[in-house]
């Protein structure tokens, strides 16, 4: 696994949902923004790609 570090998914628009769990910016959970810098190169990679259909599924 590569230890280089993907760019943060945060466009710095951090506002909770209704329900308080997922922020309508990022699409991310608190427990997933705060895991954030410790994921792998590999790990954040794949939480874009499900970002991506987060947002996808939001739309």
């Amino acid at each position: 696994m590569s230890k280089r570090k993907s760019l943060s998914p945060c466009i710095k628009v951090c506002e909770l949902d209704a329900d308080g769990r997922v922020c309508v910016g990022c699409h991310r959970t608190l427990d997933e923004i705060g895991a954030w810098g410790s994921m792998t190169h590999d790990e954040q990679v794949k939480m874009l790609a499900e970002l991506e259909r987060r947002r996808a599924k939001a739309a």
